[in-house]
């Protein structure tokens, strides 16, 4: 019988190891998702060492192991093979492992052990097991009743520690905070504060338990955002609105590479990263050939300080993508809603805390939209004549929205024919609500660090940094990056009836250090140029970084959730590429001591001329709340702009048509 089941688990691996075998004709991008047979070759390999009947094993990360660049590129314009390896964090009997796997000949190449601070990404389903501890703490059962609450009506959530100088060795460990479901599905407008719960989630059990304070839960009322819950009177009846397109999408979808218009790009799927785009190049119509513009793309980490002192809020200083991952947060998009009707969706597969593979569906969406005008101009100055031409856009985006407890963000890579890529991050949601004893704004005595959005309701003060790694390969991997200083020059020799005017200045940044950049401060042009590259006229082709309205931390530089954020000290980063610093806030983000984040690499003080450099743009929000946020946000928006900046030889849009207009029921010609 044991030789039976010897051979049966023998031909079991044999399949797997077949089924997933990629060849390169097979394998469509070297960054293409691990897919589910991969996850569950992944799970077999490490479980097959760490038999589970003598271990513990929980798997907090299963990614790509990134691929070297040159074999990328040489993939790119050969089609020759690449490595396919995974990347595996794992914690097993209490140690936190880092595998690497080779995918194609299904055998582990390391097994490293972490020792260093921090701990890794935690997984959703520790989370939802630490979340029903309260219910059988007996302690916490009192408090709710004492509250004069229904023990039913309660749902809990989970809240990363963070770090405040401890010295000690610290647990893998888990804030939980509770809430009021009854009469709403909106919870987090209604918390039952004063009560502090800490939960071991190695030993899944609760450690730290205080009642501190009894305050009143916010009111249900005017909480509710189901449609199907929602009561008259309702807002503005807004009319139908239709989206056709009788040609068909102009885009094209194989595997995750996409081709639109000038555009080709690779769009992949990161635990950690979410959404990742690659190898995007643009076809030139001088040169008759596509361009390399940027080899990587996506979101590095999300850091969310909360700025509220006080021992039941210091520590919520949150780093989403390192903490909760923003791939595995991804949700389901709502056709229809979140993408229009004729967009096209890709899955992906998270990965569960025993190694399966785990669908998520609908995760990324891909579609066109009218872009408002391309360019224009009327003419009036030639005599008897008025010529007016207008030329349409039209753009393509690609969408995911990321939900992390109470906040969701709406992420999109707009692609423009122009040349421009225009990231955009859309915030919604809930506010972070702390309870109060307070009805009215003229009873707040002292700070209360938030806004009285509603009755006993006040909306903390937080900021949002987004830092995205951008991987520039204008025209090639050796590029510079360029400052253009905006300058005043003043007239005093008489040789102008005007006594001022505007120059400019540039300079080829040399290193790291002086590639830290605060905006804002004085007016600038940021580029990425190819020096090995010019234009029929001498110009270096490049891309410009246009940034929004920059933000920077108010926090104390010695402020330990700054110094694990400390990424956000400067607006723009630029380093040299290294295919181990994709993390910006660290490898391992829960309860960091920040020895490991963008800001420590670039102390090296790297050369970052003509080279192989990545651009790090951090994206700020000071987020005040208001009434208006309260009880869901209406969409409040950012982003930033990657143009072409005397990339091409002329505008590369001026001989593109605007698109066909159709016709609908009740159409007037205009």
């Amino acid at each position: 019988m044991k030789l039976f089941v010897h051979l049966l688990f023998f031909f079991f691996f044999f399949f797997l190891q077949a089924a997933v075998s990629i060849g390169p004709s097979q394998l469509t991008h070297p960054f293409d998702p691990l897919t589910k047979q991969e996850i569950t070759l992944i799970q077999t390999i490490i479980l097959n060492k760490y038999p589970t009947k003598r271990n513990h094993v929980k798997f907090h990360y299963v990614g790509l192991d990134d691929p070297d660049k040159a074999t990328v590129l040489k993939w790119v314009s050969t089609g020759a093979p690449t490595t396919r390896n995974a990347f595996v964090i794992a914690i097993i009997n209490s140690q936190v492992h880092e595998l690497t796997i080779n995918l194609r000949s299904s055998r582990l190449l390391s097994d490293n052990i972490h020792t260093g601070n921090g701990f890794p990404t935690l997984t959703v389903d520790e989370q939802s097991d630490a979340l029903q501890l309260p219910f059988k703490h007996r302690p916490f059962v009192e408090s709710i009743k004492k509250r004069g609450l229904n023990l039913s009506e309660v749902v809990c959530s989970g809240f990363t520690v963070g770090w405040y100088g401890e010295t000690q060795s610290s647990k893998r460990v888990l804030r939980i905070e509770c809430f009021m479901k009854e009469e709403t599905a909106n919870i987090y407008v209604r918390p039952i504060n004063g009560i502090t719960i800490v939960a071991d989630l190695e030993q899944m059990e609760i450690i730290e338990y205080h009642d501190n304070a009894v305050e009143p839960v916010p009111k249900a009322e005017n909480t509710e955002y189901r449609a199907s819950h929602l009561k008259p009177p309702f807002g503005p009846r807004l009319h139908s609105f239709a989206s056709y397109q009788p040609e068909g999408p102009g885009f094209t979808i194989k595997g995750h590479s996409v081709s639109w218009a000038n555009w080709k790009f690779h769009i992949g799927y990161d635990v950690r990263a979410g959404v990742i785009i690659s190898t995007a190049s643009i076809y030139d119509p001088e040169v008759h050939k596509s361009r390399s513009v940027l080899y990587r793309g996506y979101i590095s980490e999300l850091f969310v300080p909360y700025q509220d002192p006080t021992e039941e809020w210091y520590y919520k200083t949150f780093f989403d993508a390192g903490e909760f991952g923003f791939g595995q947060s991804m949700v389901s998009l709502e056709p229809f809603h979140d993408c229009p009707p004729h967009a096209q969706f890709l899955d992906s597969y998270l990965v569960g805390r025993d190694g399966s593979p785990q669908l998520l569906h609908n995760a990324i969406c891909v579609f066109e939209q009218y872009g408002g005008i391309s360019w224009r101009h009327t003419e009036t100055g030639i005599p008897n004549q008025e010529i007016r031409e207008v030329r349409s856009d039209v753009t393509l985006i690609v969408r995911s929205v990321v939900t992390v407890g109470n906040y969701d963000n709406v992420i999109d890579w707009e692609f423009k024919t122009s040349g421009s890529i225009k990231p955009a991050i859309s915030l919604s949601g809930m506010l972070e609500i702390k309870a109060v004893d307070i009805t009215h704004k003229d009873e707040i005595k002292g700070d209360q660090h938030g806004t009285l959005v509603s009755e006993n309701s006040i909306g903390v003060y937080h900021d949002h940094y987004y830092i995205y790694h951008l991987d520039f390969d204008i025209d090639g991997v050796d590029n510079s990056f360029v400052k253009t200083n905006l300058k005043t020059v003043e007239v005093n020799d008489q040789s102008s009836k005007r006594k001022s005017y505007w120059t400019t200045s540039s300079e080829v940044v040399k290193t790291e250090s002086d590639a830290k950049i605060k905006l804002g401060f004085s007016p600038s042009e940021l580029a990425v140029v190819n020096p090995n590259k010019k234009t029929s006229t001498g110009n270096e082709v490049g891309y410009r970084l246009v940034p929004n309205a920059a933000a920077h931390p108010l926090l104390t530089d010695d402020d330990f959730p700054q110094t694990r954020g400390a990424f956000t000290n400067y607006n723009v980063w630029v380093t040299p590429y290294n295919r181990t610093e994709k993390w910006a806030g660290g490898l391992y983000v829960d309860q960091s001591h920040g020895d490991d984040t963008l800001a420590v690499w670039t102390k090296q003080n790297r050369g970052i001329e003509k080279k192989d450099i990545v651009v790090w743009y951090v994206v700020g929000i000071h987020h005040v709340p208001c009434q208006e946020d309260f009880p869901i946000m209406p969409l409040l928006s950012t982003g930033f702009e990657l143009r072409p900046t005397n990339f091409f030889e002329r505008n590369p849009v001026l001989k593109t048509l605007s698109p066909g207009i159709v016709k609908g029921p009740g159409c007037k010609k205009p």
